[in-house]
């Protein structure tokens, strides 16, 4: 039972992944998250991406040595829920018990993560933050969320640590998701330019990106319709994005500025699909807020793409191949 399921549940998609003792990859499935049916309806989503997923590694649920799950929203590891994950479907404000729904379906352990930290870990344990000791990840996609390493181990406060999306950049600016104002969210996350995009085009603002979010049989205006629409030059997506990129920058220097890491990992599904060169922008952005502008950060592109959030919440179940010094680090504040 060396083979572990991990999901990265987000608020456009679920992606689901089998690894083996090696941290390789042997079966995955995506599917878009469900938008009714509210918690249920996604935990039995979530079900039916692993039975897929064990039988495209050829194994059956009953073979795992468990089940991770990232997902945004407070999350209770002892107790197995999920509270106030609005970024996957509206009606998710109460506690609800995710980890017990997925093991009446498919019986095992279930473990929960916050998936910007369980993304960041994967990333500091297999990708792009392999030769740093201190590390910040930003998962800039529906919302925009972090994960923190400090030391060589994952740093989370008193629960909610990492909230780089909620970092204010602007007194009494734009209205956050979250219900505040000024927030990093609040110009980058993706729901957030969405409503902007939505209400100016309302307005009269000429854009193509709902053409191009009706062309791909898309519900919202996904990371892929805002590449498509930078590529073909609207106006209305590159000052949003510009916008976004501007927030980022100053959200991700001030939290520099504060934690003094070694490194910056850029992923999430506008930051993965965007690359390099929006990294680029982003880390050019964030010299003039750099207290130490003469030593930056290294700031990179993640390494492990849209897979690595579900293989770093594979990664949160033990497993005896791993050496203990990998599979048993504690958290920093344990």
């Amino acid at each position: 039972m060396s083979s572990r399921a991990g999901v990265d549940l987000g608020g456009t998609k679920i992606q689901t992944v089998i690894i083996d003792s090696q941290h390789a990859v042997v079966g995955q499935v995506r599917v878009p998250t469900p938008k009714d049916g509210g918690p249920q309806g996604v935990a039995d989503a979530i079900v039916g991406t692993i039975r897929n997923a064990c039988s495209l590694a050829g194994i059956e649920p009953s073979d795992l040595a468990g089940i991770g799950v990232g997902s945004p929203g407070t999350i209770d590891d002892t107790a197995g829920t999920v509270t106030q994950a609005r970024n996957v479907t509206a009606d998710w404000t109460d506690s609800f018990p995710l980890a017990g729904a997925i093991t009446t379906a498919l019986g095992g352990t279930v473990h929960l993560g916050n998936d910007v930290r369980v993304g960041t870990e994967a990333e500091f344990k297999l990708g792009a933050g392999r030769e740093f000791e201190t590390l910040l990840g930003v998962f800039w996609g529906t919302g925009v969320g972090g994960g923190i390493i400090l030391r060589g181990r994952p740093w989370s406060g008193r629960g909610a640590a990492g909230e780089i999306g909620h970092m204010v950049v602007k007194l009494d600016g734009a209205l956050c998701t979250c219900g505040r104002t000024g927030c990093v969210e609040a110009y980058a996350g993706r729901l957030a330019m969405e409503r902007r995009a939505r209400a100016l085009h309302k307005k009269g603002t000429h854009t193509s990106l709902f053409k191009i979010m009706k062309k791909r049989d898309r519900d919202n205006l996904s990371s892929g319709v805002w590449a498509k629409a930078l590529e073909q030059k609207d106006a209305l997506a590159i000052e949003l994005v510009d916008r976004a990129v501007a927030a980022l920058a100053a959200g991700i220097a001030s939290a520099v500025n504060l934690l003094d890491v070694e490194a910056v990992v850029i992923g999430g599904g506008l930051g993965t699909r965007l690359g390099e060169p929006y990294v680029a922008r982003i880390r050019d952005a964030m010299l003039p807020h750099l207290f130490v502008d003469h030593d930056p950060p290294a700031v990179q592109l993640i390494a492990l793409g849209d897979l690595g959030g579900a293989i770093g919440a594979a990664l949160q179940v033990p497993d005896s191949t791993i050496t203990p010094a990998v599979a048993a680090t504690p958290p920093l504040n344990a």
